[in-house]
């Protein structure tokens, strides 16, 4: 799946506000060395530096686009463009940071033992992921996908995110692995100025891409028209022209 790290952009403060909330909650107070996965445009590798300005920090990500946009905002750091389910370095790290990127990752269940054997003793792993298949924006999508000439192209945009897991299984798998666990639940009310059609530009950046990708031009045109008015219905417009988009997401930090 491609992405565009200056669509991803667009809404910057509203994705970095989990971000700040997230970093703040990391107990671990001599920090090295830190990994933020999932990079994306270096937003979050930012963020963690000013939050551990002594560490060595590096990042990576699968998106070619999205490390360039890394690299050109944070020169002096160190990017690679790699896939977490195959990432082979051995740490030890002090923080990594993986935010609202594991929902694209499958197999939490060995994955987040993995990524805790690479802590230093004392380390923490930070997580974030959105929570919001439930939310209209998301179930609309779904909706559209399987009612359109394109149903048929849209098996792997319908299973492009990994099977969820509740607070509970997250903490029960931490802990089981040997972690201290601090796990919690926000959801977001984001002002977007431009109505339904912000809401579109929003998840053009995100969830909307594995629907998008399979179709031609034409048909991304097609949906995204459908979705639009679709998303009206459903987060009508404050009289000034603003939607409130809810937008839950799921967070936990495990020291070792």
């Amino acid at each position: 799946m491609s992405w565009s790290a200056a669509q991803y952009t667009r809404f910057e403060d509203e994705r970095n506000r989990p971000i700040h909330d997230l970093l703040a909650r990391i107990p671990t107070a001599e920090v090295g060395t830190a990994v933020d996965l999932g990079c994306g445009p270096g937003n979050s590798t930012e963020l963690l530096r000013l939050r551990f300005p002594k560490a060595v920090i590096t990042g990576m990500d699968g998106s070619a686009d999205m490390i360039q946009a890394a690299r050109k905002r944070l020169p002096d750091l160190h990017f690679d463009i790699e896939d977490i389910t195959t990432w082979s370095h051995p740490g030890p790290f002090d923080v990594i940071l993986a935010n609202a990127v594991l929902q694209w990752v499958p197999d939490h269940a060995s994955l987040l033992p993995a990524l805790l054997g690479k802590l230093a003793p004392g380390g923490s792993l930070a997580v974030q992921m959105p929570d919001n298949l439930d939310e209209p924006a998301h179930r609309l999508m779904r909706e559209l996908a399987g009612d359109g000439p394109w149903a048929a192209r849209m098996t792997g945009a319908l299973g492009a995110r990994v099977p969820r897991h509740g607070a509970e299984w997250y903490y029960r798998t931490l802990r089981d692995a040997g972690a201290t666990v601090d796990v919690w639940r926000t959801t977001y009310h984001h002002p977007l100025a431009g109505g339904a059609a912000a809401v579109v530009e929003w998840f053009k950046g995100s969830g909307l891409r594995p629907f998008l990708e399979p179709l031609d031009e034409a048909e991304r045109a097609d949906f995204l028209t459908r979705y639009q008015a679709a998303v009206a219905k459903a987060h009508p417009a404050l009289p000034d022209g603003t939607v409130l988009l809810p937008f839950p997401r799921l967070f936990f930090v495990a020291t070792r």
